[in-house]
């Protein structure tokens, strides 16, 4: 028989052991509760499914499904977004299917060729008056049954250059009348000044008032005639002059075909264009206005004293 200083007693070692395995026990319900509660996955099953929104993001980029072609879209910007400016912008200019050009016109208003009475500009003088008689003057237009017509200052009339001019011409008192210039009023008449027929002046003011202050500019009236040409007195082939009648505008320059091109003709004081050696005589003329417009005449026999209506005349500006 073994000494009882070398044996436990039985029942101590039931009490260690009956604690321990109780302890496991609880333990393992514990992990069984845990692991088996309803929604409860490994934390590797959850990373996997879930990924974590604290996590940095992948070097790999993430495959996105293929976009539909079209033009690429735009990046956004990287400034920070501010109040919605609106814009405008200009309207679209129209086509020319959609909206037809208007036609062009066949000069332009500068005047380029004018002397000294230029369009838009206004003009200071006086205004006299002398009988007009029939309306012929200086000019050599011939009779006329209108007789608002003016005499011009030696001046303005720049060797008969403002022959045919049509001038409003306004007093102080804000009456005007429209006048046609056919004549040149010779010194004292001064820069300025318009001898008006009484016929004209009578439009303004009284005749015993004599001379009065006017304004007077020029214009570019509506007209149906049409221009005429006449070849003075003595005309033929080898000497000529030619004369045009019922421009609109004043006239500039008057040229004569050649045959291998326009030679432009002198101007006299009497309102003639000169050929002394006959070139052009009875040919084709090409008028010209102060405004630059240029018109053809053809088919104008060289029959002197002779008044021959063409088809053409200037433009109105």
């Amino acid at each position: 028989m073994a000494s009882r200083s070398h044996r436990r007693p039985p029942h101590r070692r039931r009490s260690v052991l009956v604690p321990l395995i109780a302890l496991s026990a609880v333990a393992l319900l514990v992990a069984l509760v845990v692991a088996l509660r309803p929604g409860a996955e490994p934390d590797t099953v959850r990373a996997a499914a879930e990924p974590s929104t604290s996590s940095p993001a992948s070097a790999t980029p993430t495959p996105t499904a293929p976009r539909a072609t079209g033009s690429p879209k735009p990046k956004p910007s990287a400034k920070t977004p501010g109040p919605a400016r609106t814009t405008t912008r200009p309207p679209a200019r129209p086509s020319p299917a959609a909206s037809p050009r208007p036609a062009p016109r066949a000069v332009s208003d500068s005047a380029p060729l004018a002397g000294r009475i230029k369009p838009g500009t206004t003009y200071k003088g006086v205004a006299t008056h002398y009988d007009a008689a029939d309306g012929d003057g200086a000019c050599l237009y011939g009779p006329s049954p209108d007789l608002m017509v003016a005499a011009m200052n030696t001046t303005d009339y720049e060797t008969s250059k403002a022959c045919g001019a049509y001038v409003l011409v306004r007093a102080a008192n804000g009456a005007s009348v429209t006048v046609r210039v056919t004549n040149e009023c010779p010194l004292p008449c001064a820069p300025g000044q318009l001898d008006l027929s009484k016929e004209a002046f009578a439009k303004l003011a009284g005749l015993s008032a004599g001379r009065i202050p006017v304004t007077w500019s020029l214009l570019s009236p509506s007209t149906s005639e049409k221009v005429s040409i006449r070849y003075k007195t003595g005309s033929s082939r080898h000497w000529c002059a030619v004369q045009a009648l019922g421009h609109r505008n004043p006239l500039a320059r008057l040229e004569v075909s050649t045959g291998s091109g326009w030679r432009a003709l002198t101007r006299t004081e009497y309102n003639y264009f000169l050929s002394p050696d006959g070139t052009g005589c009875g040919g084709p003329l090409r008028l010209t206005d102060i405004y630059g417009e240029q018109l053809t005449v053809e088919g104008i026999a060289l029959s002197p004293d002779t008044v021959q209506r063409s088809r053409v005349q200037f433009a109105r500006h």
